[in-house]
C-alpha cells in the first residue's frame, strides 16, 4: 500500500458540503475533504493490517505532510496502537509533528496516538517537559493533553504518582497564562483527574483556583464540588468546599 492509495481512499469518501462546514467549524485555513472521523478510523484500521511497520511510518508522514485535514487525522489514526515493537521511530515522528499543531482537533488526535508511546516508555516525559517552555501555544498545550493517561489510574504506582505530580506542577506554571486553550487544558486535566484523585485536585484549586479563568476553575472543580463563593463586600473570593 502507498500514500497515493491511502489518499485515494480518503478522497473517494469526500463530501464537498461537509467540507465547507468543517472548514467553517475548525477555522484553520487548509484543505478539507469532508470525511468524518469514524470513516477515517475504519480506513486506518484496515491500513494497519495491510502495511509493514516501515510502510506505516512512511505513509503516516506523507499523510501528515499533505496538510489536508483528513490526511493529518488519518496519519494519527494510522499510528494509534497500544503496542508497537521498537517504537522509537514512531515516537520521534509524532513528537516532530507537535510544532505543526495549529488546531485542537488534529492536535488532540495526534496526542492520543503519541500518548500510547509515552505510556510505553514513561522516560519520554523528560522530552515532553521541554514542551512546557515552548513559545508555541499548541506545544505547551500538548504537554497536558498527551499526559492525560496519568489522570485515569485508580491505583497508580509510585512512578505514576510521581508523573502525576510532575504534570500538576506544569499545570500550575500555566495558570498565569490566560490563553483560552491553555486554561481549557488545565481544566481538562484537573477534571479528568478529579474522577480518580479528588484530593489532589482540591489541593491544586485551593492553591491556584483563584488565579484561573472562571470557566476553567468551574470546569476543573465541577466533579468535586469546589467553587469560589460569589464576591461581596464582606466575602471577597473565599473558597467554598463541599460539605
Amino acid at each position: 500500500m502507498t500514500f497515493d492509495e491511502a489518499m485515494a481512499e480518503l478522497q473517494a469518501r469526500a463530501d464537498p458540503v461537509q467540507a465547507i462546514e468543517m472548514a467553517r467549524y475548525h477555522k484553520v485555513e487548509r484543505p478539507y475533504l469532508g470525511v468524518r472521523v469514524p470513516q477515517i478510523d475504519a480506513l486506518a484500521k484496515g491500513w494497519r493490517e495491510r502495511v509493514t511497520s516501515a510502510e506505516r511510518l512512511t505513509i503516516a508522514q506523507s499523510l501528515w505532510d499533505s496538510n489536508i485535514h483528513e490526511g493529518r487525522v488519518a496519519a494519527t489514526k494510522l499510528m494509534t496502537q497500544a503496542r508497537i515493537k521498537d517504537d522509537q521511530a514512531a515516537w520521534d515522528m509524532m513528537a516532530a509533528w507537535v510544532p505543526d499543531f495549529d488546531a485542537w482537533a488534529i492536535a488532540d488526535h495526534a496526542c492520543n496516538a503519541a500518548a500510547k508511546r509515552l505510556v510505553a516508555d514513561p522516560a519520554r516525559i523528560a522530552q515532553v517537559e521541554s514542551w512546557t517552555r515552548s513559545e508555541h501555544m499548541w506545544t505547551r498545550r500538548a504537554a497536558l493533553v498527551i499526559t492525560l493517561p496519568w489522570t485515569k489510574q485508580n491505583f497508580p504506582k509510585p512512578l505514576d504518582l510521581e508523573i502525576r505530580d510532575r504534570v500538576l506542577g506544569w499545570a500550575a506554571s500555566y495558570v498565569p497564562d490566560k490563553e483560552w486553550f491553555i486554561q481549557k487544558s488545565i481544566a481538562w486535566w484537573l477534571r479528568e483527574l478529579s474522577r480518580h484523585d479528588a484530593p489532589r485536585v482540591v489541593a491544586f484549586l485551593d492553591q491556584h483556583g483563584a488565579d484561573m479563568k472562571p470557566f476553567a476553575r468551574a470546569e476543573a472543580g465541577r466533579l468535586v464540588g469546589w467553587a469560589m463563593r460569589p464576591s461581596s463586600p464582606d466575602d471577597d473570593g473565599q473558597i467554598a468546599h463541599p460539605t
